[in-house]
């Protein structure tokens, strides 16, 4: 008569066996295998009471009778435990087959929780912070379904109440700060270089009847009069997170200076470069950058390239080279003679010498001068089918009125046609600190800023924001703000978008088996591409 037996092994691991009595002495039938947990053993029991119950097997191939498993006659010793059964016990009871009671994608979390805490985010010991984070980063959902996503990644969520309270101590212990500071170090660590930051501000508003000390009605780009704050967001050369800050009715033209003293007030920074788009560009926040201390490269409108190339348009026509890059002045308002037309080499720009004037550097580019071309023609023809009668619109651009007539305005498109390909970038930094060809390309690494505010405009879900308090409003921006910073590491370390990163290991799903009263949680299979980018993720880069 074969019966399972269970023995305990030198390694302390409990091996399952199919074994019979023969001559007095038990013989191993078929060794089963070996558990080191409760809920392994279940298994096991469960397997090989399937071999001794399948009567389709015959003689278990083993030349044996198989028999169902019977209770010992004697009793067992008072509530064995299952890893530690009494050796004259048989199998006691009969074992049920093992149950999928749940599966999750715990994987999945465990990469990003390793992620938040090798950027030093642990410092805040919040667990339901990091929690609500790492649920942000993987699906866009409000607080109140946050519980569902984190059951979903194999977690056990917080109440409501408690997410609640997590919101205004994120406000009152300064998580904001923290997570900042955590930041700048993860980034001066990486690059061993802060001193170049791209700055971009946004505009987030609200579904609210009435603002309040922090919402407020004020200047919104998309001519929006629900209550707003203005977000300036600072990252490093690479797209990482450096920094956010918020106000209420203000323009994004007077926000960049308070966002970068912050900044350099809070590092103890003397010498920075900031890099930012064109709507920057006013006189007064050039100005405040200089008195400041800071040294700048923003963008400029290319309506100012006439005045700027002047000289070169006079001695050279409207003619370019690909790559071409001049290196000339522009009047920190309205005109001067400090590039004077006469003179045919471009001034090299000394700031004693041309208190009135900024640096310009003009660069050409054919690829963007037929990008350039294809907008223009578009244009062109929109407004040819408006004065046509063709198309009913808004006066488009290059149409205007002449004696009561509509007419195309040939001398502005000839003008914008003259200026394609070319690109203007001001500054305050000496040709002998930084030649143009950098000044380019510092500016140039303003795209990361833009794409991490794309990232928290919309895969970030940061607005419209529904929320009413300050303690809300502000955490929830500081868990947009933790969680773009993960998301970018992620991004930085395995080459992919986070959306890529979540859509290829969210399928990856644990599963949790109950049996014999208890359970156990087996991992999935990996595939070689999805191990991949875990160990990216986990050994911080593909290239480690």
């Amino acid at each position: 008569m074969a019966f399972i037996r269970r023995v305990r092994t030198k390694s302390g691991a409990t091996a399952v066996q199919i074994a019979e009595y023969a001559a007095g002495r038990q013989r191993i039938l078929k060794h089963v295998g070996s558990a080191h947990t409760e809920a392994e053993l279940g298994v096991l029991l469960a397997r090989a009471g399937e071999l001794l119950d399948d009567r389709d097997q015959g003689v278990l191939e083993l030349g044996v009778e198989p028999s169902p498993p019977s209770a010992a006659l004697v009793a067992p010793a008072p509530e064995p435990a299952l890893l530690n059964p009494s050796p004259a016990s048989g199998l006691a009871v009969r074992t049920g087959p093992g149950r999928v009671v749940g599966t999750d994608s715990r994987v999945l979390f465990e990469a990003l929780a390793a992620v938040y805490a090798q950027l030093g985010f642990g410092v805040l010991e919040d667990e339901v912070f990091a929690d609500l984070v790492l649920a942000r980063v993987v699906e866009l959902t409000s607080l109140l379904d946050a519980a569902r996503v984190l059951a979903d990644l194999g977690q056990e969520a917080a109440s409501y109440k408690t997410m609640g309270r997590t919101l205004t101590r994120a406000r009152e212990r300064g998580y904001r700060d923290q997570v900042a500071t955590a930041c700048f170090e993860q980034s001066y660590m990486t690059s061993g270089d802060v001193s170049l930051v791209i700055s971009d501000v946004t505009t987030l508003y609200f579904e609210a009847e009435k603002g309040d000390d922090l919402r407020k009605v004020g200047f919104s780009k998309e001519r929006r009069v629900d209550p707003q704050i203005v977000v300036g967001l600072l990252v490093d050369r690479n797209g990482f997170p450096l920094e956010i800050c918020f106000e209420g009715n203000k323009a994004e033209t007077s926000t960049i200076v308070p966002i970068i003293e912050a900044f350099q007030a809070r590092h103890d920074l003397a010498d920075m470069v900031v890099v930012a788009d064109a709507g920057m560009l006013s006189a007064t926040n050039l100005r405040q950058l200089d008195e400041a201390n800071l040294r700048f490269i923003v963008g400029s409108g290319v309506t100012k390239a006439p005045i700027d190339l002047a000289s070169h348009f006079r001695w050279h026509g409207d003619a370019f080279t690909d790559g071409q890059v001049i290196d000339t002045t522009t009047p920190r308002t309205g005109r001067n003679s400090d590039n004077d037309v006469k003179v045919r080499a471009e001034p090299s720009w000394d700031p004693d010498e041309h208190v009135a004037s900024w640096r310009a550097v003009w660069a050409y580019s054919a690829k963007r001068a037929a990008r350039d071309h294809k907008t223009l023609t578009l244009q062109e023809n929109r407004a040819k089918a408006v004065i046509a009668g063709e198309k009913a619109a808004r006066t488009p651009r290059f149409v205007k009125k002449n004696g009561g007539a509509t007419v195309l305005d040939e001398a502005s498109l000839a003008r914008a046609r003259r200026l394609v390909g070319l690109k203007g970038y001001v500054t305050n930094i000496p040709a002998t600190v930084m030649p143009a060809g950098e000044v380019v390309s510092s500016y140039h690494d303003l795209w990361h800023v833009e794409a991490s505010f794309r990232m928290s405009k919309t895969y970030l879900k940061a607005r419209p924001l529904f929320a009413r308090k300050r303690d809300a409003i502000e955490a929830h921006l500081t868990i947009v703000f933790t969680a773009l910073a993960v998301s970018r590491e992620v991004q930085n370390r395995t080459g992919l978008t986070i959306r890529n990163v979540v859509r290829q290991l969210r399928p990856l799903r644990s599963a949790t088996i109950a049996i014999n009263a208890t359970s156990q949680i087996f991992p999935p299979q990996i595939p070689a591409d999805k191990q991949a980018i875990l160990k990216a993720i986990h050994r911080g880069g593909l290239t480690h």
